[in-house]
């Protein structure tokens, strides 16, 4: 494999200007600063499962290189589309090519929804590190600015919680919980994102029991 890189500071740059450059269209929930959360969460994963970080801090850099609206028709293609741009980017750039397809597979294989399998240990430190972010305080800010973009309602005032029906959250912002979020913790492909994935769920379990306390019973039809 190629040597190691002990300094990201050129690179780091490098990633930054590209992504400047793709993110004139992307939404509030996918942008620099998602990015950099997930970066810092991937490198400490990293640590802790022994994975390369050569691999890793691209691919957390630049998974999200090409964004599609959250409703849009082909939204399950985005993460092999970024990982296309970011094939073609790194190769370009000059980043050791020896790198490159592990990085472009960690990036295909990020997406909640692209169905394609993390098949190293780079990869489910990526993946493990994006989902991540849709838990805990940031998790929840992002649920609702999605949600509030895309003109949802934020609950079922007849059935707020999903106890007597099936989550739909292309209408409420709350169902994304049932939907997504709170079975986000047993997609986790590593311990030490399966550790922070529990703690950060549980955050949000502690909103639902405060808001449910606030909004008080659902009122009989």
């Amino acid at each position: 494999m190629p040597a190691s890189i002990d300094d990201w500071s050129d690179w780091t740059s490098r990633f930054a200007s590209f992504l400047d450059a793709q993110y004139r269209d992307a939404d509030a929930a996918h942008d620099r600063a998602h990015v950099e959360r997930v970066v810092t969460t991937a490198r400490r994963l990293a640590r802790a499962e022994d994975a390369t970080l050569e691999v890793v801090v691209p691919a957390a850099w630049l998974h999200d290189c090409v964004v599609l609206p959250k409703d849009a028709p082909d939204r399950a293609q985005a993460s092999r589309r970024a990982a296309e741009a970011a094939r073609d980017f790194l190769g370009e750039a000059g980043y050791p090519d020896g790198w490159i397809a592990p990085i472009a597979h960690a990036i295909a294989a990020h997406s909640f929804s692209g169905d394609v399998a993390p098949d190293t240990t780079e990869a489910r430190v990526v993946q493990d590190a994006d989902r991540l972010d849709a838990l805990g305080a940031v998790g929840l800010a992002r649920c609702f600015m999605v949600a509030g973009a895309l003109g949802n309602a934020l609950y079922d005032p007849d059935d707020p919680f999903c106890e007597a029906r099936p989550p739909d959250d292309a209408t409420y912002a709350l169902d994304h919980f049932y939907a997504k979020l709170l079975r986000l913790p047993d997609s986790m492909q590593t311990d030490a994102g399966r550790e922070a994935a529990e703690r950060r769920a549980q955050f949000l379990r502690t909103y639902l029991d405060r808001l449910a306390e606030e909004i008080g019973p659902v009122s009989p039809s």
